[in-house]
């Protein structure tokens, strides 16, 4: 029990079964560089608090430091007695430095020193996650620039419904994922309230000036209540949530382009790098990168589902229930973290089939664009919308496009039809007509593309070579 932090008042062993049930050294060693942070910025604190002499602070501030070198090195060896994190940097600490070693946790507990490990982790993953996701808003950008008059079907209900550019999809994805970046940036400031300082639940006694800890670690904030500081992880929840919401849009992004890469489309086809091939079938070319996002989009929700239901009931303060709160937080971010460079790298290298999508075009998507027509001539839109769904079907009755209806057809359903309805059937036209913010005209895209760049470099994330 003497090698336990927490086994002086305890006379019997604790069976190797439990020993296994409670340990998470096996996961929580991930948060190695954290804790040492924490214990170094502690250190520090006690010193100026009085608590420990300078030279004592500067003893364990070197241990510290050295065993940081071991775990970068590779070189750190866990013990059959580590417990957790904190135990076995304090063990090994104890071992470089001697009894010293054994003043560090004063007036610390692994409760308030858990939740700061957690935050700061979650901070780094935080900021990794934006740098990924901003260079597949880079991928994006670089997919919108030369397409900003390429044509496409654009869909509502998987069905046909008005043509935009295929700058302008791209350019929908891209505020989607700018949403999320954001989304993160709030929750970061949820993150960032330290709570190193509120000891197991009750706070410090040795007054401890815990501004000088925060500003040590890089906390704008402290927490304002011990109970809540060593037992609240809704930051956990919520950075979890913005992560599965992250999630989702990358797998409606993987789903347009799975749709779009098919043959039956074939607006897109996927590089090499980005494709894998059928063991039986020599022809195939399977998007199984985006099937990957997609369904690793349900792994991100049940990361977050997991946690809600750790913290669901728990009563006041630190509970054991909370050592699973990590592997969920950890999951999430090895998941993101070799997804968004694949996304980026699989939206980079897309050939984009301008051939197929003009192809796919088809008049009867510009029947929005006749209603328009009668509307400028004093019609009514509801009364207008009546009419040219009667050309339509028409149209649809005799088996013939829409723009091959003769002149004569179109006035015998309204005299407002004049010779001039013809040239409705310009899909050019109708791209620039749609010349609003956030429209689909060429102009109104490289508005978005300009301001999509402002976006990038105000988050100070590279500019395309």
């Amino acid at each position: 029990m003497s090698a336990k932090l927490w086994g002086s008042r305890f006379h019997g062993q604790v069976s190797d079964l439990m020993r296994r049930f409670n340990d998470s050294i096996a996961f929580d060693i991930r948060l190695w560089e954290a804790d040492i942070r924490g214990s170094i910025a502690y250190a520090q604190a006690l010193a100026r608090a009085g608590v420990i002499s300078q030279q004592e602070a500067e003893a364990l501030v070197r241990g510290l430091e050295m065993v940081r070198a071991e775990f970068a090195e590779g070189r750190f060896q866990v013990q059959p007695d580590d417990e957790d994190i904190h135990t076995a940097v304090e063990r090994r600490l104890k071992e470089l430095v001697g009894e010293v070693a054994g003043k560090l946790h004063t007036g610390r507990s692994r409760n308030d020193q858990v939740a700061t490990d957690l935050r700061l982790f979650a901070l780094d993953g935080l900021r990794d996650i934006q740098r990924a996701l901003c260079e597949v808003q880079r991928a994006l950008l670089a997919q919108a620039r030369p397409h900003v008059h390429t044509i496409m079907p654009g869909y509502t209900h998987l069905q046909r419904a008005q043509p935009i550019s295929f700058a302008h999809w791209c350019m929908g994805y891209f505020w989607q994922f700018a949403r999320d970046a954001e989304r993160m940036d709030d929750c970061a400031r949820r993150i960032g309230i330290m709570p190193l300082g509120s000891g197991a639940l009750a706070g410090n006694p040795f007054r401890l000036d815990r501004r000088f800890l925060a500003q040590a670690l890089g906390f704008p904030a402290v927490t304002c209540n011990a109970l809540d500081g060593v037992s609240a992880r809704d930051f956990v929840a919520e950075l979890l949530f913005c992560w599965a919401l992250l999630g989702v849009h990358l797998s409606r992004l993987a789903e347009d382009l799975i749709v779009y890469s098919s043959a039956e489309f074939g607006f897109v086809t996927f590089d090499d790098a980005y494709a894998t091939g059928s063991s039986l079938m020599p022809q195939k070319r399977n998007p199984d990168a985006m099937e990957l996002v997609r369904g690793k989009a349900g792994r991100l929700i049940g990361d977050l589902i997991s946690v809600l239901v750790v913290l669901k009931g728990l009563p006041t303060s630190y509970n054991k229930d909370l050592q699973e709160d990590k592997p969920p937080l950890f999951d999430a971010l090895d998941t993101l973290a070799l997804a968004l460079p694949v996304v980026a790298g699989a939206v980079r290298s897309l050939k984009v089939n301008v051939a197929r999508m003009r192809a796919a075009l088809d008049p009867a998507m510009l029947a929005t664009d006749v209603a328009e027509y009668l509307v400028r001539k004093g019609v009514p839109f509801r009364q207008a919308h009546h009419l040219t769904g009667r050309a339509v079907a028409l149209a649809e009755a005799r088996g013939v496009p829409l723009n091959a209806l003769p002149l004569a057809d179109w006035q015998a359903i309204s005299p407002h039809f004049e010779a001039d309805v013809l040239g409705v059937f310009d899909f050019e036209r109708s791209l620039a007509s749609r010349d609003v913010v956030g429209g689909t005209s060429p102009r109104a895209v490289r508005a978005q593309i300009r301001q999509a760049e402002r976006w990038l470099k105000k988050r100070q994330c590279p500019a395309d070579e």
